[in-house]
């Protein structure tokens, strides 16, 4: 196992890489205590090590040494993430190198300026310009990809994703706010699916997505407009919070670091009388013949609405696998909504001619998912429509739906199934 020490700075995109891919792995990589950026890198005991003296920088317990983030991350990884066989590596090679080549350069001249690691000038605003449409030219490719893909590569994480992923970071944070992502409904998915799983939080922490972009000069740096003397003052307190934040926390510290607990966007909702656990447990341990019956004994239509969705591109459904990803990526993003909301997706038809629909049942009479931003990931690539719970059309629905039977409204028979509970 390549386990040890990198050296780096709080909060570099570049070292999250290796970072993540060592959780993924269970790679015992650990932070270089006391590292500050600019003295530590430039001593010769550094720079014997590692020439360049940037970093990350990496050293193996071994004694084996490395620059480069992508190298260090591939070092740290196991099978998985590098790929399981020639041409998923190959794969994973050109993702790697798309996200360094058409990602990485404008997320850099867009958002550098604006947290103040670039200086505020007119070339920089040109460049910025630039930027954002060689920014919507890379989204739109990812997007594109994405359409019937889970992960970039393969059905389950590797390094393509955490890559790009990373290299995508600081946009997703400070520039690419709710109207310039929208388009982008794949990408969107795929990296909010990334950045909540617990590999990449145990290393990134709760990633808060841009609300509205950050303008160039917005974050002046830590000594602008300031003398020599005050200067050199501001970068050893930059330096000394560096180095405090790289030292294990306190007890105390771990405590007010801890994530504010989100409040439940059902809460202030009636209750009402329907019991959607109880209703859950009946349905997991009794045939349909007696849960559906079941569900319309219990069912409360005042406080709780049954809506039925349909994907609106079957068109570019492929594979069936690659369409049911779609709906179990969905139900993971959605996981702080089950409490409150149950659903029964299905998929019909085969390879190359199938579509995807649902019934969903959930508290309150309103569409939920712009309850939080959260849920908004993937609904607005399916049509909604509110049900009338008196109507047999509906009743007929929710059989058809709750048993998995029957046909699309273009004859496809059913296929499979997936269940949010």
């Amino acid at each position: 196992m390549a386990a040890g020490t990198l050296y780096t700075y709080p909060e570099n995109f570049r070292a999250a890489k290796a970072l993540i891919a060592a959780q993924y792995a269970k790679t015992s990589v650990k932070l270089a205590p006391n590292f500050v950026f600019g003295e530590t890198n430039k001593t010769k005991e550094f720079t014997d090590k590692f020439p360049s003296g940037k970093v990350p920088a990496f050293e193996s317990n071994d004694g084996k040494c490395l620059q480069d983030s992508n190298a260090i991350a591939y070092f740290v990884a196991d099978d998985q993430l590098r790929g399981k066989n020639e041409f998923d590596r190959a794969q994973i090679l050109q993702w790697i190198g798309f996200a360094e080549g058409e990602v990485l350069p404008p997320v850099c001249a867009w958002v550098f300026p604006v947290i103040g690691i670039l200086k505020n000038t007119g070339s920089n605003q040109e460049a910025s310009q630039r930027a954002k449409e060689d920014m919507k030219a890379a989204l739109t490719i990812l997007n594109a990809h994405l359409l019937t893909r889970t992960y970039l590569v393969g059905e389950r994480v590797t390094l393509a994703d955490i890559v790009v992923a990373c290299n995508l970071l600081n946009a997703y944070k400070y520039v690419l706010d709710p109207d310039y992502r929208k388009p982008f409904v794949n990408v969107n998915r795929w990296f909010n699916t990334l950045v909540n799983q617990r590999e990449f939080k145990e290393v990134l922490g709760q990633v808060e997505l841009c609300s509205k972009p950050a303008q160039i000069g917005a974050v002046k740096p830590a000594a602008q407009g300031k003398g020599k003397k005050e200067e050199k003052k501001q970068e050893k307190k930059s330096e000394k919070k560096q180095e405090k934040k790289q030292e294990a926390p306190e007890p105390e510290e771990l405590e007010e670091e801890k994530p504010k607990k989100q409040e439940d966007p059902f809460a202030a909702m009636p209750k009402g009388t329907f019991d959607m656990d109880d209703f859950k447990r009946f349905y997991s341990n009794e045939e349909e013949s007696k849960s559906i019956p079941y569900f319309w004994q219990k069912f409360d239509p005042e406080n709780y609405s049954i809506w039925y969705c349909e994907y609106k591109y079957p068109e570019e459904l492929a594979k069936v696998f690659m369409s049911c990803n779609l709906i179990t990526g969905m139900f993971q993003r959605l996981d702080k909504m089950r409490k409150q909301a149950f659903a029964s997706v299905c998929l019909f038809g085969e390879d190359n001619n199938s579509t995807i629909s649902g019934v969903w049942v959930w508290r309150g009479q309103e569409l939920a998912f712009p309850l939080s931003p959260d849920w908004q990931i993937d609904y607005e690539s399916y049509d909604w429509k509110k049900l009338d719970a008196s109507s047999e059309e509906t009743k007929k629905l929710v059989e058809q739906y709750f048993s998995w039977t029957g046909t699309d409204k273009g004859g496809r028979k059913f296929n499979q199934g997936k269940v949010f509970k």
